[in-house]
């Protein structure tokens, strides 16, 4: 989580999908992991950057959906 917290505020369009593909399947794991990732994207979305909103916004909305939430309880 370190190392994706410090490259959020990278306005590098690859940077920026790494970061968010990379956050996402990370919270996508277990529960553990998914609280983990919440957390580090709840501190990125307080980052003074638009392409650090934009990795933080997405990555919440599929690591808070329903079928993410659903899937990790089984």
């Amino acid at each position: 989580m370190p190392l994706i917290k410090r490259q959020a505020g990278d306005e590098r369009n690859y940077v920026k999908k790494a970061v968010n593909w990379a956050l996402r399947q990370i919270g996508k794991q277990n529960q553990r992991l998914n609280r983990a990732a919440i957390e580090a994207a709840q501190h990125i979305h307080e980052l003074n950057s638009p392409g650090a909103r934009w990795i933080a916004s997405d990555a919440l909305r599929e690591l808070r959906s329903p079928a993410v939430q659903r899937r990790l309880r089984t």
